[in-house]
């Protein structure tokens, strides 16, 4: 089996996630990702330390298949050894802000002074062209500015979601953009520029909320976890635990509404479509609250299999690691790492292609783990690197 990067570069100058995720994506395709960061470190390095060098969880995830090294780009070895490095590379990825990629000669016109045909994929928080566009931000800000975490929670208590969509999704966007410029280049023989940008990420992905709300003015206020598009939708208490279940669609509401006794509701002009369903949640939920009520989740996620109703149990981060069907489906992948007490459980590559999927090949590095190497590859010898070190440079 051929990876399907094999033989691309990347050099990874990224932080946190959009960066760093884009970059492993490519990484588990098979490309040579080179991770540069400071000398003690990236601050993304250290986020949820677990091991014993204080290495984040993050970091784990988000690394994994790459080589390091340690590099101080700002000083004139530095940039010279960046510079022999991008003579090597297809593609830079770095989400940095513009000012500070062209300080560091990162942005795409310096880029193709070294090397004419490279690809510089970067991410912004707020994307070019608006009076935003100059500013930093997370995960949150997008999630806050798309209207996302406004209809979650309540109204008194807007919410944003713990897990980092908007900088996976604009990670995940990234490495679909490059590949793309990957594949244009081959016909045109130049690179481009790939940019993503957090807050283009959320809107796109609310898009659906912001579409009806600009049509129809529906004004929507947050419901905690009862959706408003149809119904049942929501989480449900059972007798030991949680489920959440659906029911969208003529078809899956019969099964639903049969299934709780309650036929004549079929004939109920208040729930007559999706939309009216979603009107009706409350009532909706209650019903079937209290009917998980009465049965344990094992037991209500049986009944629900049995009539096509989709249903899934609520976990904890402990229960989704113990989950059978995660297990076995190769979700998580125990990972070995210097210093830590267990493996890290890392996701494999969220798509599966048949023919070239995605693999894990090795752990995240340590801290400048192939420095030397790297270095070698480029000819520097042995005095030349202990030189480099000995200044800082390395």
């Amino acid at each position: 089996m051929t990876d399907v990067l094999s033989g691309i570069r990347v050099l990874d100058f990224g932080r946190y996630i959009a960066g760093p995720y884009c970059a492993a994506l490519l990484a588990d395709l098979g490309a040579d990702v080179i991770r540069i960061e400071r000398r003690g470190g990236g601050e993304d390095r250290w986020v949820a330390p677990v091991g014993d060098d204080g290495v984040g969880a993050m970091y784990l995830v988000m690394n994994r298949n790459k080589r390091a090294m340690t590099l101080d780009p700002a000083c004139p070895e530095g940039r010279e050894i960046v510079r022999k490095l991008l003579a090597t590379a297809d593609v830079v990825v770095a989400n940095l802000p513009p000012e500070v990629l062209r300080s560091l000669a990162l942005d795409l016109e310096s880029l193709r002074r070294v090397k004419p045909d490279i690809i510089l994929t970067t991410v912004t928080a707020f994307g070019a062209g608006g009076p935003w566009s100059h500013k930093h931000g997370f995960d949150g800000i997008g999630q806050v500015m798309c209207g996302s975490a406004y209809l979650t929670g309540t109204p008194d208590q807007p919410m944003r979601a713990s897990v980092a969509w908007v900088d996976c999704g604009t990670a995940s966007l990234a490495a679909l953009g490059t590949l793309a410029a990957l594949m244009a280049r081959q016909k045109t023989g130049r690179g481009q520029k790939v940019e993503g940008a957090l807050l283009r990420t959320a809107v796109a992905f609310n898009n659906p909320a912001l579409t009806e709300q600009q049509v129809i003015q529906v004004n929507r206020i947050a419901t905690m976890n009862r959706g408003q598009t149809s119904a049942p939708s929501d989480l449900f208490r059972t007798r030991d635990g949680w489920i959440i279940a659906y029911a969208i669609g003529g078809p899956m509401f019969t099964r639903w509404a049969k299934l709780m006794g309650e036929e004549h509701w079929l004939t109920d002009p208040r729930f007559a479509d999706d939309r009216a369903r979603g009107d009706a949640g409350e009532l909706i939920s209650k019903r079937m609250s209290e009917w998980t009520g009465s049965r344990t989740t094992k037991e209500a996620l049986a009944e629900l299999e049995k009539a096509k109703i989709p249903a899934g149990p609520l976990y904890s981060p402990q229960q989704a690691l113990e989950d059978e069907h995660i297990r076995a489906a190769g979700l998580l992948h125990d990972t070995d790492y210097p210093g830590l007490a267990r493996p890290a459980p890392l996701a494999p590559t969220p798509v599966d292609l048949s023919e070239t999927p995605g693999r894990f090949r090795h752990r995240a590095p340590t801290l400048g783990e192939h420095t030397d190497e790297i270095l070698a590859e480029l000819g520097y010898g042995p005095d030349a690197i202990a030189e480099l070190r000995a200044k800082d440079v390395i």
